[in-house]
């Protein structure tokens, strides 16, 4: 999916924990299909995952995880990620990987919830006591690079997505989403912490209902306006009605919100347009729910 992305397997996996865990090592490894784009997801036995980088800028997602993630989960009433054990570069593998427990259920992008309207007010349940945890220390989103920073820092990469997807969408549409965006008033409380990227594919599923919230590379404190990308690309009708109201959500955050749901969709399908199909139909299925909805 990337240049110069490496290339993982089940061999590695199974070389990589004989030297370096080898109490897991007699464990069957099962390659995870997933739209993932930046690691690869392995599970081991029943009840553990390994999960390798398969690019440069994903190094470092299991020890922010790692540092972050307790701190977090005891108010949050999903689960969430633990890590187990931090794996370092070998068997030719360049990048330090990690061992975590392994969560069930299905990806709510392949299997969604039973009832999609109770799954948006649980979500949005989940959001408000994740906003609600104190943020001293936290990763600043303007000093990251992380998506709750000002918009406007998106806006070049989003207009030349737009021009790459001209002939292929209603480009006067998705501009006009975007500027109104930008025109909407800034964050202007104390900042809290979101996900960042809060899609189907890494909400998790178990006997119809959501369970778990994985892969928070993006985690950080500044505007939660990010985590609304879930608005459009799970939810419609009364179910993201009832997310915006159980969240409280004022015009200005929904449209910052939205707006961030149009950059992410319209960035992610031209790069991955010949190298994950599965990841660009989701995200051609949320771009044309904001086209819909800005009409």
């Amino acid at each position: 999916m990337h240049a110069g992305e490496v290339e993982t397997d089940a061999a590695l996996v199974r070389q990589l924990l004989a030297a370096q865990f080898p109490q897991w090592a007699g464990l069957p490894v099962l390659p995870v299909p997933s739209a993932g784009t930046d690691n690869a997801l392995y599970r081991l036995g029943d009840d553990l995952a390994v999960r390798l980088p398969r690019i440069h800028w994903a190094v470092g997602q299991a020890a922010k995880e790692d540092a972050w993630l307790p701190r977090l989960a005891p108010t949050l009433p999903l689960a969430v990620p633990t890590v187990l054990a931090h794996g370092q570069p070998g068997e030719g593998y360049p990048y330090p990987w990690a061992v975590y427990h392994w969560l069930g259920g299905a990806n709510a992008a392949q299997s969604p919830p039973d009832d999609i309207v109770t799954a948006a007010v649980e979500l949005a349940g989940f959001l408000r006591a994740l906003q609600r945890i104190d943020t001293t220390g936290g990763p600043r989103a303007a000093d990251h690079g992380l998506r709750g920073a000002p918009l406007s820092g998106r806006d070049a990469a989003t207009r030349e997505a737009i021009a790459a997807l001209d002939g292929t969408i209603d480009t006067a549409a998705a501009t006009a989403i975007w500027e109104d965006a930008l025109r909407a008033a800034e964050w202007n409380r104390p900042p809290v912490w979101f996900h960042g990227d809060l899609l189907p594919g890494n909400l998790l599923v178990a006997g119809g209902r959501l369970s778990a919230v994985i892969d928070w590379n993006g985690l950080g404190v500044g505007d939660p306006a990010c985590d609304l990308v879930i608005a459009w690309a799970l939810f419609a009708g009364e179910s993201r009605a009832a997310f915006r109201a159980v969240l409280g959500v004022d015009d200005a955050m929904w449209a910052r919100g939205r707006g961030h749901a149009l950059s992410q969709a319209l960035i992610f399908i031209p790069y991955y347009l010949h190298t994950n199909p599965l990841g660009v139909a989701y995200h051609r299925r949320t771009l044309n729910a904001l086209l819909a909805d800005g009409a």
